[in-house]
């Protein structure tokens, strides 16, 4: 039987080990963007072919803002969160394939909000992808159901990346057409600062260019060879080779999340500097086919000091990282190989 200093030192040294972990990031094995508090994330994907829907709900309601600087986006209730608009707070931010038809799934994520009791009308902004060309079938696509059933299995549990939900049809590498593309997907990331500062991403990366580690410089996935081997299109296109006039639309939709609490105009601008991430981890970026808008989210939790310059560069980390574990995660469908089936 320990005698009483040995169970106050066990004590003692206990409590003291907790506070470095907690003091790293280290207490929360989960590294994905539901380690921020009242965030929870939902996925449904289609059977009848690869696609899907994925919802971001901030259980007290979240501060939002918008940066959208791809060419093509197909978007919902996006004016809302510019800063010249009264409304501030959002519900709940739906990401999904399907290109314009996949905005009918917000309808069934405002469906179930309305259910379980949020605020009337509950607001949820929405973007989607265009992934209607995989899997031959593009009369498949999410719908009110998709949106509602990604809303009720929306939780706390780390973030499944991948092959699934909005990223369940996405692709990357489309500069030369799809017949060479590779397997996108959605990918999470997370960084909580030893003071508590917490900021999270979700990407969903159907991108016309290739992914791109951004701590290694090489090529995660992208348009191939004809043998099957990375093109790479930062190559490709300082080659001078003439690319079809005609390529398919794309888009890389995204949510970055802050426990800070900020202003609408903080919001945007965390925003503005998260789109950094998309350039860091795709290209080209922001093409003329491209869609590519990121939202955020600030659920106010935190009360250290705000400083918005920090935040910004978490955001842009985040958002990279998330990029490229949605093609490292990512598994081959339709015919569309995945970076996992890269020979090494």
């Amino acid at each position: 039987m320990r005698t009483l200093p040995a169970i106050r030192f066990a004590i003692a040294l206990a409590a003291v080990a907790q506070v470095v972990v907690r003091g790293f990031g280290l207490a929360n094995p989960n590294s994905t963007l539901t380690s921020i508090r009242g965030v929870r994330v939902g996925h449904h994907t289609l059977s009848a072919r690869p696609t899907g829907c994925t919802v971001v709900i901030a259980d007290r309601g979240a501060i939002g803002g918008v940066a959208q600087r791809g060419a093509a986006p197909g978007t919902r209730e996006t004016s809302l969160l510019r800063t010249m608009h009264s409304s501030e707070r959002v519900d709940a931010i739906l990401l999904s394939g399907g290109s314009a038809y996949g905005l009918d799934a917000a309808a069934g994520v405002v469906r179930w909000l309305d259910e379980h009791g949020r605020a009337r009308p509950p607001i949820v902004p929405a973007a989607v992808l265009i992934d209607l060309w995989v899997g031959g079938r593009p009369d498949v696509r999410p719908d009110a159901d998709c949106g509602y059933r990604a809303a009720a299995a929306a939780s706390t549990a780390p973030v499944e990346e991948g092959t699934v939900g909005a990223g369940a049809g996405a692709t990357v590498g489309k500069l030369v057409g799809t017949g060479r593309a590779m397997k996108g997907g959605i990918g999470s990331a997370a960084v909580t600062l030893p003071n508590g500062l917490r900021v999270g991403a979700i990407v969903a990366v159907n991108a016309l260019g290739d992914v791109i580690d951004p701590k290694s410089g090489a090529v995660v996935a992208g348009v191939r060879n004809a043998d099957g081997s990375l093109a790479d299109a930062r190559s490709l296109i300082k080659s001078g080779v003439t690319f079809p006039r005609s390529r398919p639309e794309n888009t890389t939709i995204g949510v970055v999340v802050t426990n800070a609490r900020l202003t609408k105009a903080d919001a945007n601008r965390m925003a503005a500097m998260a789109d950094a991430g998309y350039a860091r981890a795709v290209t080209p970026i922001h093409a003329t086919p491209d869609g590519d808008t990121i939202f955020a989210l600030a659920t106010g939790d935190w009360q250290g000091r705000i400083d918005l310059t920090v935040i910004g560069g978490l955001a842009a980390d985040v958002v990279a990282e998330a990029i490229v574990r949605a093609a490292t995660q990512a598994t081959s469908v339709a015919g569309v190989p995945a970076a996992r089936d890269l020979k090494k």
